[in-house]
């Protein structure tokens, strides 16, 4: 009973394998495997020469108009636009307050220090507070608290754990508020 000439070239195929040893057949085994990524590059790199381009890159460009820059008569205005008010900072550090305990932090008592510059006229409130909680919570609260106080500026944040195993941290953050108001009054 002859099944064809394939068993017969199999059969011979494994007794030479087996006499070559393990390395060769490693050998042989690497080279099959490149041939066959080789070949699969091959086919994929003429299947993208032969596609045609989607429709999106083969739209004509449209040139965008060109808008007038701002003047720096605007782009003043718009800085002192965005300036928090002075009249409201209480308001402002209870934002913060109430955004550390939406974030699950334990807030402790803050220092604050106002001051003004007088080149810019400019108030400004600076504001420390020391928070305890996770990594994630104390970045998530300071990164909604200068979305909520846009004219907030994060100057400093420190970060200690006790132990190295411990889920809580303490952080030390010092932001500064830039607010706009009446100049206070000159020191007697």
């Amino acid at each position: 009973m002859n099944g064809g000439p394939l068993p017969v070239l199999l059969l011979r195929g494994r007794l030479r394998l087996r006499r070559a040893g393990p390395l060769a057949c490693g050998a042989l085994l690497s080279g099959l495997c490149a041939l066959a990524g080789w070949s699969w590059i091959w086919s994929q790199r003429t299947q993208m020469a032969e596609a045609p381009l989607p429709p999106t890159a083969v739209a004509p460009l449209v040139l965008a108009s060109a808008v007038p820059p701002a003047t720096p008569e605007q782009n003043l205005a718009l800085f002192y636009a965005t300036l928090g008010q002075q009249r409201y900072s209480e308001q402002q550090v209870r934002i913060l307050f109430g955004l550390a305990a939406k974030a699950g932090l334990t807030l402790k008592q803050g220092e604050y220090k106002s001051g003004y510059d007088q080149a810019s006229r400019v108030h400004t409130y600076q504001v420390v507070l020391p928070v305890q909680g996770s990594y994630a919570a104390i970045w998530r609260f300071t990164l909604d608290a200068l979305r909520a106080l846009p004219f907030a500026a994060l100057d400093e944040i420190s970060f200690r754990r006790e132990a190295i195993g411990d889920p809580t941290l303490e952080a030390r953050l010092r932001l500064t508020l830039y607010l706009t108001g009446a100049r206070p009054a000159p020191p007697p």
